[in-house]
């Protein structure tokens, strides 16, 4: 387990954990009663940490290493070998920062698609840390069109600092490709539901962020920039990105809160990472509650339904 700063004061205590537990076990004393005296205070110390949580350090815990990425959720709520992943814009090429494929959860047929980052050096340059060129953004949108024609739920799962921001991305249209995927996902007759798991910046996470339902997991952040890059605007440098997260209102209760997302998903205490099961099985249980629960909706009503929930998030003044 990787530790960020704020968590340091569990780090330490976990180590007092350990090497309580191998100084009993090599001196054959019972330490049973001081070990469990430390258990306690690493659980009232994670409490006190992660019940109280900056926007900032919510936004680190988005961002932490042995946090689960969307292929790793895929593999935890999908039936056994189900999921088939399908590659390509049938234009230009296939972008690995952006995966999609279809599978079954619980038998129910459904189409995936998701920002994948990497682990490590070499994973991170291939997937471009879960930043998608205009052709991933195509290919999405191609996914999302065979499932309409089968009437096949779609799951977004969003996990991205934001759209490839390099000059082939723009030559090839990157703002187009995201406008184009929010206008077709408007409309689209086949139910959507979308999921932050990570972190959700700027067009990069609308560009698959267009739902009938939009749900933001405990730890996750989701606004129109990152801090750093907001910070960085505004004043020049990152200095002040706490500042910027502060600002930005971009935590789960604030997005819930002005009614941008329609639930949170709970996470284990300290973050996905420590139980990924447990995230797993929440995330599963509510896509299988919405694909339920929108079963009846018409392709009309679907796409009406979808369009007032965004229209209602303005307000205009005359």
């Amino acid at each position: 387990m990787q530790y960020l700063e704020f968590e340091k004061p569990i780090e330490e205590l976990m180590e007092q954990y350990q090497t309580c537990s191998v100084v009993g076990e090599d001196a054959g004393v019972d330490v049973k009663l001081a070990c469990s005296q430390i258990e306690d205070k690493i659980i009232e110390k994670k409490k006190e940490i992660y019940l109280n949580l900056t926007p900032w350090q919510r936004v680190q815990l988005s961002r932490h290493p042995d946090r689960p990425y969307t292929l790793d959720f895929i593999k935890g709520i999908v039936d056994k070998d189900s999921f088939l992943e399908l590659h390509g814009d049938r234009n230009f090429a296939d972008d690995p920062a952006m995966i999609g494929g279809l599978a079954t959860i619980d038998g129910q047929k459904v189409m995936l698609i998701g920002t994948q980052k990497g682990r490590t050096t070499k994973e991170r340059q291939h997937r471009r840390f879960g930043m998608s060129n205009p052709e991933g953004y195509r290919k999405a949108l191609r996914l999302m069109k065979l499932a309409e024609k089968f009437r096949i739920p779609v799951i977004s799962l969003i996990d991205t600092p934001g759209a490839y921001p390099g000059l082939e991305a723009e030559e090839r249209g990157q703002g187009e490709a995201i406008a184009r995927n929010i206008f077709e996902m408007t409309m689209l007759k086949t139910p959507i539901f979308c999921y932050i798991i990570g972190e959700g910046a700027s067009g990069g996470a609308l560009g698959i962020g267009v739902g009938n339902k939009v749900y933001m997991l405990e730890n996750t952040w989701y606004t129109v920039i990152a801090p750093e890059s907001c910070s960085s605007i505004l004043w020049r440098n990152w200095n002040h990105k706490e500042d910027a997260a502060n600002a930005l209102k971009l935590t789960p209760n604030d997005a819930l809160e002005h009614k941008f997302i329609d639930g949170i998903i709970q996470e284990p205490l300290g973050g996905a990472h420590y139980e990924p099961q447990v995230a797993y099985d929440h995330l599963k249980q509510s896509i299988l509650q919405n694909i339920k629960a929108f079963a009846s909706f018409s392709g009309k009503e679907l796409e009406q339904q979808r369009q007032d929930k965004f229209i209602a998030m303005g307000r205009f003044k005359g």
